[in-house]
């Protein structure tokens, strides 16, 4: 072959031995790397902060040697006199076995990843783990679609054509399926950034449940009245959506009304009883009690404070005792609650009769 002749003119023996030393000591060192690196970073991945030090030893594991035997050769030839179009062949070769091992590193570290997180997902949300794995698989195949095209560029293929009929044909199955489409990303988009997750307990406009299952395209809702409510999943994300489970704390605001007739000195002293009855309650912060208005029928007090505790029942379990610690020390000091009453007053006209 004319370029073997030209290759072993061009150099000497001392040039092919170095280049072979260079090239073996390189394809060992990716060897050694590959094999300590995997070692090295499982072992920091057992320390409870290293999270990400698994899916990374995992990764250096999916290194390919014969993908990086060129890489080697390419460092090996280096050092020799290379006819053009040879080099031009490893230069080539190199690259596209660079672009399919960082392919591999990648689909092996979206893959472990997913792992993880799959095996998080069956045990707390078990309808979540069927969208990540779509969501991994998506990301395999536009990896792979990217290091085909950037290999077949590489090679001097025209892929514009193939580029623009894949927009083209992408264009086309969005346009079709552009509800479904917006549902699922709908659905990942609630897998990730978890504005609820199953069990958690939601308003959504007047309607508000227990979520009981995230899927593909709905959402399941079971109601306070038992039905089964299914959202849309790009619906759901459009609509504003309150969950309790998120509260901390629950804030409580009341009015209490008592008569016109209430002396001042036991107004003065009304703010004082009440701050007394929410305070005397366990799981609670008070806030404020004041004399706030003149109302048609009462004498308005409003009252304000916390419940340290996001459970419908505990909150209701501690109105209830504040409303009867208040009607108690009412009676007690015989300050009488307000109701609706209205006066009337009635003028009698004394007929005037001539003698």
């Amino acid at each position: 072959m004319k370029w073997w002749a030209q290759l072993m003119k061009a150099n000497e023996p001392a040039d092919f031995l170095a280049a072979l030393v260079i090239a073996l000591a390189v394809w060992i060192a990716v060897a050694l790397v590959r094999r300590y690196g995997g070692r090295v970073l499982a072992h920091f991945a057992r320390r409870p902060a290293a999270r990400w030090g698994d899916v990374l030893a995992d990764t250096v594991r999916a290194t390919s040697l014969v993908l990086l035997l060129p890489v080697a050769l390419y460092a090996g030839a280096s050092v020799l006199d290379v006819p053009a179009r040879l080099e031009r062949f490893i230069g080539l070769t190199t690259v596209v076995a660079l672009l399919l091992q960082s392919g591999l590193w990648v689909h092996h570290f979206i893959g472990h990843w997913a792992a993880q997180k799959f095996e998080v997902a069956r045990q707390r949300e078990p309808q979540g783990a069927t969208a990540l794995g779509l969501l991994a698989f998506a990301a395999r195949v536009v990896v792979w679609s990217l290091v085909l095209l950037l290999a077949l560029d590489q090679l001097n293929f025209d892929i514009t054509a193939l580029v623009a009929g894949l927009g083209i044909g992408g264009v086309a199955v969005a346009l079709a399926v552009q509800n479904v489409l917006g549902d699922l990303f709908a659905s990942l988009a609630i897998v990730l950034d978890k504005p609820f997750v199953v069990g958690d307990f939601i308003v959504v406009d007047n309607l508000r449940g227990t979520i009981e299952r995230v899927g593909i395209k709905t959402t399941r809702m079971r109601s306070l009245d038992g039905e089964l409510l299914v959202f849309s999943n790009a619906d759901l994300l459009k609509s504003r959506i309150r969950n309790f489970e998120r509260m901390r704390e629950r804030r409580v605001l009341f009015s209490v009304g008592v008569t016109y007739q209430t002396p001042a000195d036991r107004l003065r002293k009304i703010p004082d009883w009440l701050r007394e009855a929410v305070e005397s309650q366990p799981r609670t912060r008070f806030d404020r009690a004041h004399f706030k208005e003149y109302g048609d029928s009462a004498l308005a007090f409003e009252i304000v404070y916390y419940v340290l505790d996001r459970d419908y029942n505990v909150y209701m379990d501690v109105q209830q005792a504040v409303n009867l610690a208040i009607f108690e020390r009412f009676a007690r000091e015989q300050v009488e609650f307000a109701y609706p009453t209205r006066t009337l007053y009635l003028k009698r006209e004394t007929e005037v009769r001539a003698a």
